[in-house]
């Protein structure tokens, strides 16, 4: 018992210690940005058709898919980088011009295809000959990295430099010296992001495209020592 009633009575003289070392401490977020130019483009692009009849629209429109499909193995695009990414049929509603309720027409049919262009110079020319091919929608289009951890790297190595500089500051502020980091998390970032365009553009005969820039962005949380200033 008595043994007992020493280890708590330690542990409570300790506590303030504690405390006090952890009100010492200074939290601070780093951001950083960095920005590259893209070296793919993925674009959503495929097939629709209407008629009266859902397996006509359904014919037709895999047909043409079929064909747009041709186009991207003629322009030497690989079998990994093309994916259908929905295939839809449904009912097309006419509304009367003078109210009433809505009469079945037919049916539409679409199919799309998601690419990835690895050779930015043929974007232009890929989607004037994807067009040409059958294709007649075109949801959007993103440039991006093939690879992206090189420059995620070099944004953390700044967030983190970021970060140190933020908690420098406010320890100067306040008249004291930065001590050791304590803990460092990283606290998003990452993603690609359209950033801004270029001055010039890829242009085939009549689909220009301006590529721009885009930014892989980086945030760190850390936590610093504060110790009293000589």
């Amino acid at each position: 018992m008595r043994n007992l009633f020493c280890a708590v009575l330690i542990g409570l003289i300790a506590l303030p210690a504690a405390a006090q070392a952890n009100e010492r401490q200074v939290s601070v977020t780093g951001h950083a940005s960095i920005e590259r130019a893209p070296d793919m483009a993925v674009v959503n692009l495929g097939v629709t058709h209407k008629d009266k009849q859902a397996t006509a629209a359904l014919r037709q429109t895999s047909d043409a898919a079929a064909a747009v499909l041709a186009r991207l193995s003629d322009l030497g695009v690989a079998e990994r980088d093309v994916q259908t990414s929905s295939v839809s049929l449904g009912p097309v509603w006419n509304k009367p011009d003078e109210g009433g309720p809505r009469v079945h027409w037919g049916y539409e049919a679409t199919n799309m295809i998601s690419v990835r262009l690895r050779d930015m110079e043929m974007v232009g020319e890929a989607l004037d000959t994807l067009v040409s091919g059958g294709a007649n929608r075109l949801s959007n289009i993103r440039f991006t990295l093939q690879d992206n951890q090189e420059a995620m790297d070099e944004a953390l190595r700044r967030a983190v430099r970021d970060a140190r500089r933020k908690a420098a500051l406010l320890a100067d502020a306040a008249g004291v010296a930065l001590g050791a980091a304590v803990s460092i998390s990283e606290s998003g970032g990452g993603s690609p992001r359209p950033d801004r365009l270029a001055p010039t553009m890829m242009r085939s005969e009549s689909v220009p495209i301006a590529a721009g820039e885009i930014a892989i962005e980086a945030s760190v949380s850390m936590v610093f020592q504060l110790e009293q200033a000589e």
